[in-house]
């Protein structure tokens, strides 16, 4: 007589495949989600070093307009002074 494998042989080998499946996808979900946070953080980096150079820009570019004006003003003065002498 042959020997089979017993119905509850089968039904541990279908449970097993199903908890495989049900592993990976959570693995998988897992890994997206850290891929995601991961994303967002680099956003979030990359936010931060775009408004740090806006803001360094923003004092560079009043410290020429401030400079520019004094240097127009000393050149004013030059002038005010050379037509009063």
């Amino acid at each position: 007589m042959a020997v089979t494998p017993s119905k509850d042989y089968k039904r541990r080998e279908r449970e097993q495949k199903k908890l495989d499946k049900r592993m990976a996808r959570e693995a998988a979900k897992a890994e997206k989600l850290a891929a995601d946070q991961a994303a967002e953080q680099a956003a979030i980096e990359e936010a931060a070093k775009k408004s740090e150079a806006e803001r360094l820009a923003k004092i560079e570019a009043d410290f020429e307009a401030e400079f520019e004006a004094e240097l127009q003003a000393e050149a004013k003065a030059q002038q005010s002074s050379k037509g009063v002498a």
